[in-house]
């Protein structure tokens, strides 16, 4: 495949899609490891002469009031600090091209946020053609490094790539060299798994029951295998169409490892501190909002001789430090493994990071959804365009 090392950069204009879409509490921005993750692409363009013209989404847009709090002005902030240089912010998504004419070699320029041609008729993420031509006449290449988003068929990544000469970034190329571990992993092969719905997750488990040694169930998904072994769970999540999924696959496979002992508090809430029991001693009034010591012990047995493991999905509600248990006590324990380590994007990647584990493991992915569709077995339609 094409990587952005192909291409001879020197005056031409390059679109790069990337992922900013980062999280932001009272006009700060709260972690910037997605804007981080691209610099290497971003700098490679600038140094090669080329005029860089930056994409990204940021957040749902639903309303003309979304668009007052979803702005990447603010990236384009951060960015200036980060690579130490002017960033051109254009507050539109067309009739940008006199703005961009004045761009000259080595500089570097960042459209609005893309979904902004989502209201009202979601052009971007429709992948509307004339949006797609609009953009593409913008640059001479296009470069995707936009791993988070590869498997969407959005209007500035498989949209623009029909229409132009194009490669992927470094996030993308190395995303793809760690995800590609696992088309035939070292065994045993241990994977991790939370997330709310199980029905999200049922090509993944349909595909893992026959590749992976082990799958371990924590968060909120446990909780309906719990309920499929006919244990009470109280007020917590479930997916109730998924119950019978549960019960199959548990019958048809020892591999399923569900939790032993959970946590449980009437409510999520940083103010209660909950209390531990086994899966038969949930109360009807509570809900399972953790796994458990003796859970942990249990997945620790079957990660211990692991050679791959790969996570997705907290195994808890990690967001407040009274359900992180389970999965910092995780994060801990697989940094010293001595196996082939994948975080696999999303929630888990922004848990495991905010808790300070940034190292120690083989990689962590940036995208939960595009990763969970690789650990399918699909390819990813963001790809397969610059493929073809």
């Amino acid at each position: 495949m094409k990587t952005i090392k192909d291409l001879e950069l020197y005056g031409k204009r390059v679109i790069i899609r990337c992922d900013f879409n980062v999280p932001i509490q009272n006009g700060v921005i709260t972690d910037d490891n997605r804007i981080k993750a691209s610099l290497v692409t971003i700098k490679h363009a600038l140094s090669k002469g080329g005029k860089v013209i930056l994409m990204s989404h940021l957040g749902r847009i639903k309303s003309e009031e979304d668009k007052k709090t979803k702005s990447l002005k603010i990236v384009a902030e951060r960015l200036e600090h980060l690579l130490r240089q002017d960033v051109l912010f254009i507050p539109e998504t067309r009739n940008v091209e006199k703005k961009l004419a004045k761009l000259k070699n080595g500089q570097i320029a960042l459209l609005e946020n893309t979904r902004f041609e989502d209201y009202p008729k979601q052009l971007e993420s429709k992948n509307n053609q004339e949006l797609a031509k609009y953009w593409a006449s913008l640059g001479d290449f296009f470069i995707n490094d936009a791993f988070a988003t590869s498997h969407r068929a959005h209007a500035s990544n498989v949209g623009i790539a029909t229409y132009l000469p194009s490669a992927i970034g470094f996030l993308v190329e190395k995303e793809l060299q760690q995800l590609k571990k696992v088309e035939d992993p070292a065994h045993p092969y241990v994977v991790i798994l939370g997330g709310a719905k199980v029905a999200d997750k049922i090509p993944l488990l349909e595909n893992l029951i026959n590749k992976a040694d082990y799958v371990l169930i924590g968060g909120g998904i446990a909780n309906t295998f719990i309920k499929a072994k006919g244990h009470e769970v109280g007020k917590s999540l479930i997916d109730e169409d998924s119950i019978e999924f549960c019960k199959k696959l548990m019958a048809k496979s020892d591999k399923i490892i569900i939790p032993i002992d959970v946590k449980i508090a009437p409510e999520i809430s940083k103010d209660v501190t909950g209390e531990i029991v086994n899966i038969d001693q949930i109360k009807p009034d509570m809900q399972c909002l953790d796994i458990g010591p003796l859970t942990l012990e249990l997945f620790k047995k079957h990660l211990a001789t692991a050679k791959t493991v790969v996570w997705n999905g907290t195994v808890g509600y990690a967001e407040l430090v009274n359900f992180s248990f389970g999965t910092r006590e995780l994060a801990s324990y697989l940094k010293r493994l001595d196996a082939i380590t994948i975080i696999g994007g999303g929630d888990t990647a922004a848990a495991v990071i905010k808790m300070g584990f940034t190292g120690g493991f083989s990689h962590i992915s940036t995208g939960g959804g595009a990763s969970i569709e690789m650990l399918e077995g699909k390819e990813l339609i963001g790809i397969k365009v610059i493929n073809r």
